[in-house]
């Protein structure tokens, strides 16, 4: 989210996990430095009202997360003649605060009887997501 629901997602066939990686594929260590989501999504036109209804509902649960360590985010759209590309970044305290994150989205998606990666399949969206650290000046 961001579209950050997409965040605390399982593996699918169009979308990979990478929250045990870095963007080079080394693990992440543990850490107290903040760490940077960061989500692209490549969305069919056709699904891109649905895909937009979801994410809004999804941030706007995560922004309740701050106690949990959530810091902000932020989300970009370049619109396609037939598919939209959105980039989705959040801001997370520490590690940590992503695994709690993870369970209490998972916890609230239970609740909805939402299933992201099904949402994914059906409608067709591909999504890249990796894990960043600012780099120091």
């Amino acid at each position: 989210m961001l579209f950050l629901f997409f965040a605390f997602a399982r593996t699918t066939a169009t979308a990979q996990d990478n929250s045990t990686q870095t963007s080079h594929n080394s693990p992440v260590k543990k850490s107290t430095m903040q760490v940077i989501l960061i989500d692209r999504f490549v969305v069919p036109n056709a699904v891109k009202a649905q895909f937009l209804e979801r994410m809004k509902i999804s941030r706007d649960f995560i922004k309740t997360l701050a106690l949990s360590g959530f810091i902000e985010d932020s989300a970009y759209e370049e619109p396609g003649e037939t598919e939209s590309h959105y980039v989705t970044i959040a801001v997370w305290q520490d590690e940590a605060s992503i695994q709690k994150a993870r369970q209490i989205v998972s916890q609230e998606y239970q609740k909805e009887g939402f299933n992201m990666p099904e949402f994914i399949k059906k409608l067709n969206i591909q999504m890249e997501r990796g894990f960043y650290k600012k780099v120091e000046e």
